[in-house]
């Protein structure tokens, strides 16, 4: 693979190569918790410390460990399980510093866990090959775009409740016609940066 300089991974990564808006991961919690944009945007920081860190720690995991050890078949599992214990480790964090945006988040912070796109940024870093700074750019512009996302569905939803539209189309349905459209508005920068 060509070296590509961190920042236009970055850059990509949260433009041309949205992890939510061009490869549809992190739909749960993005249709779930995008009511308000101040839960969108705790959401989001949460989602971005986590990609952040997990990526960086699975990357030392899969190169420092498993590779050495010819263990590579088994890195779903290490993967997942460093992800689940990093987002407890952030569910107490936030339940003891920040109990409103925890009781607001509810049940959707522990299921950072399960967060596809969490897992899609590990498992990325190591079929794109990057290396650790370059893994460390992409979990951080990951988290961005994704945060980005989250944040202007909500603002759009909120401006939604005072439309007036078909009882049909109320609550998800608008939602992923308007996740539609957004990804459709991210196509237009996709031919600025490739990153796959």
């Amino acid at each position: 693979m060509t070296e590509l300089h961190p920042l236009t991974i970055l850059f990509a990564a949260v433009f041309t190569n949205n992890i939510l808006l061009s490869n549809f991961l992190g739909m749960c919690p993005f249709v779930a918790v995008s009511g308000e944009i101040k839960t969108s945007l705790g959401m989001g920081q949460a989602v971005t410390f986590v990609l952040a860190c997990t990526s960086v720690i699975n990357y030392a995991v899969y190169h420092w460990i498993l590779v050495p050890l010819e263990l590579d078949f088994i890195r779903f599992i290490l993967f997942i399980l460093v992800i689940a214990t990093f987002v407890q480790l952030v569910e107490m964090i936030i339940g003891r510093f920040f109990k409103e945006l925890s009781t607001s988040l509810g049940i959707f912070l522990p299921l950072i866990t399960v967060n596809c796109a969490i897992l899609g940024v590990s498992l990325f870093m190591v079929i794109r090959e990057y290396n650790l700074i370059q893994t460390l750019f992409y979990g951080i512009g990951s988290g961005i775009g994704w945060t980005f996302a989250i944040v202007v569905m909500a603002g759009i939803r909120q401006k939604m409740k005072f439309s007036p539209m078909p009882e049909g189309l109320k609550g998800v349905g608008i939602t992923f016609i308007t996740a539609g459209i957004m990804a459709l508005a991210f196509m237009a920068f996709s031919g600025l940066i490739k990153i796959q």
